[in-house]
C-alpha cells in the first residue's frame, strides 16, 4: 500500500511540474516575437497608427475585428466585427497560423506560421512592441 502512495505522490508531482512547465513556455517571448515580426512589418504597423497594405496593429489584443479606421475591410472581416469577434490572443493564434481557414472570405495573403512558439512570440511581441 506504501509502495502505490509512493508512486501515486510522484505522478502527481511530475504532472505538477509538467504543467507548470507548459504554462510557463506558453505565454511568448517578445524579443523573439520582434523576429517574427519581420515577415508582418512590410504590410502592417505596430507602433503607429497608420495603415499600409494591412490596417495598423497597434493595441490588436482586445479589438474588435475589422474596426481600424479608414481601412477597408474585406466583407468577412466586417461581418466577424459586427457579429462580435474580437482580437483575443486565442483569435490571434488560430489567424497567424492560417488565415484563411480561420477566416475564410479574407484578403490577406500571409499564408500562416508553422511553429507554435513563434506564433505565441509574436503576439507577445504585438501586446507589448516597446
Amino acid at each position: 500500500m506504501r509502495f502505490v502512495r509512493v508512486v501515486a505522490a510522484a505522478a502527481v508531482a511530475a504532472f505538477v511540474g509538467f504543467a507548470g512547465a507548459a504554462h510557463a513556455g506558453s505565454h511568448g517571448d517578445p524579443a523573439k516575437g520582434k523576429k517574427v515580426y519581420n515577415k508582418c512589418k512590410a504590410c502592417h504597423s505596430l507602433t503607429q497608427e497608420k495603415n499600409k497594405v494591412g490596417p495598423h496593429l497597434v493595441g490588436i489584443v482586445g479589438r474588435k475585428v475589422g474596426s481600424v479606421e479608414g481601412f477597408k475591410y474585406s466583407k468577412a472581416l466586417k461581418k466577424a466585427g459586427e457579429e462580435g469577434m474580437v482580437w483575443t490572443e486565442e483569435n490571434l493564434a488560430a489567424w497567424l497560423k492560417a488565415p484563411k481557414k480561420f477566416l475564410p472570405g479574407n484578403r490577406m495573403a500571409f499564408a500562416g506560421l508553422r511553429k507554435e512558439d513563434q506564433i505565441r512570440d509574436v503576439i507577445a511581441y504585438m501586446k507589448n512592441p516597446n
